[in-house]
C-alpha cells in the first residue's frame, strides 16, 4: 500500500503528460483544418476576382454553407479565437485591393482604418449568421453584405 502512495504522484504526471501530448496533436490537427479552410476561401476569392461583391459573397456564402459544421464550430463558439484572427486576417488581405484612398469616397481617409473596420463587419456578420441571429438565408446575407461592399469600397 506504501509502495501505491510512492508511485501515485508519478502516475498522474505520466497522464498528466499523455494529455497534454493529446491536446498538442488535436491543435496541430485543427491548425491544419483552418489552413485548409482558408486557403480554399483565398482560392474562390481568386477565381471571383472579377465578379461583383454581392455575386462572389454568394460564392463565399455557399461554401461556408457546405461546411457548415466547421464554420459554425469555428465562429459560433467562443472557443476559436485563433480561427477568428486568422479569418480577420484573411478578410483584410483579400479587401486590400478593393480600397481606394487616392480618389472617391474614400479619399484621405486611413486604409488600415478601412480595411479592419471592413474587415471587423464581414466576420462579425458571419458570426452572427452561423450563431443564427440573423434569420435570413445565406443568399440574402450575401447579397446584403455584397451591396454594402459595393457601396462603401
Amino acid at each position: 500500500m506504501q509502495l501505491d502512495n510512492l508511485y501515485a504522484p508519478i502516475h498522474l504526471q505520466i497522464v498528466h503528460h499523455r494529455l497534454i501530448a493529446q491536446v498538442w496533436v488535436q491543435n496541430l490537427q485543427s491548425d491544419k483544418l483552418i489552413g485548409e479552410h482558408i486557403n480554399e476561401l483565398r482560392k474562390l476569392c481568386k477565381s471571383s476576382a472579377d465578379l461583383d461583391f454581392v455575386t462572389a459573397n454568394l460564392i463565399w456564402f455557399e461554401y461556408f454553407d457546405s461546411n457548415h459544421s466547421f464554420f459554425s464550430t469555428m465562429l459560433a463558439s467562443k472557443g476559436a479565437p485563433y480561427f477568428r484572427s486568422r479569418f480577420l486576417e484573411f478578410v483584410i488581405e483579400e479587401l486590400k485591393g478593393e480600397v481606394n484612398i487616392i480618389k472617391g469616397k474614400n479619399k484621405g481617409l486611413n486604409e488600415d482604418v478601412i480595411l479592419k473596420f471592413f474587415g471587423a463587419a464581414i466576420v462579425g456578420i458571419t458570426e452572427s449568421y452561423f450563431r443564427n441571429e440573423i434569420r435570413v438565408s445565406p443568399q440574402a446575407v450575401a447579397e446584403q453584405v455584397g451591396i454594402l461592399l459595393e457601396r462603401n469600397l
